[in-house]
Parts: structure tokens; sequence; C-alpha cells
């Protein structure tokens, strides 16, 4: 099961932390990516990780603002959100698979509930 948390109300320019955690499992051998769903939109890939090797994944749109890292004792990944944009609103999920980082929705096994994060210019 996946615990996604964090989300809230930021102006623009401003950040914020995600956080996924994972109960009853472990991450290893999974990878785990961000996803989001903007009012009125389908949901879009933003970055994931491949828990064992540490390599990361980035959507275009948050390169250079958004980056994942992952707590080992804590089995939690977060998604550290800076510069952020009015147009990053949207509800935020983290997903987990087996092996790489894809960016197609289908291809994930199991869904955090979301969470929400606006950003007010």
């Amino acid at each position: 099961q996946l615990q996604a948390s964090g989300g809230g109300l930021v102006q623009a320019g401003g950040s914020l932390r995600l956080s996924c955690a994972a109960s009853g499992r472990t991450f290893v051998g999974y990878a785990i990516s961000w996803f989001r769903q903007p009012p009125g939109k389908e949901r879009e890939f933003v970055g994931g990780v491949i828990w064992s090797s540490g390599v990361t994944v980035y959507a275009d749109s948050v390169k250079g603002r958004f980056s994942i890292a992952g707590n080992n004792a804590k089995n939690t990944i977060y998604l550290q959100m800076n510069s952020l944009k009015p147009e990053d609103t949207a509800v935020y999920y983290c997903a987990v698979k087996w092996g790489t980082v894809v960016q197609e929705t289908t291809r994930y096994d199991y869904w955090g509930q979301g969470t929400l994060v606006t950003v007010s210019s």
C-alpha cells in the first residue's frame, strides 16, 4: 500500500515536498514514479526513480525544478518541488512497478491515493 502526502497551497515560486511511503512492502527491485493530474486534464508523468540504482528520470516540464530522493530506512520516496508555477497545480500520485521507469500510467501496478498541490499566482 502506498501513502502519498505533503500537498497543499503554495505561492508561485515556492516549494513543497511530497512523500510516498510504502507499507507492507519494500521498494527493492521496483521503480517508483510520480504522476500528476491537472484539473480537467489527463494524468501525466512527472518523474521516477529506480530504487536499487537511484537512477532518476524527469519530464521536461519539471527538469531543473523537481527532484526525487529516497529514504531506505523509512521506505519512502520524496518529490521535492521548487520554483513552483501555477501550471504545476494538480493532484499528485505516486505509483510503483517492477523494473524500470516508464511514462505510461497503465504499466504501473500500485498507486497511492493522491495529494493535491495548488500553486497560486
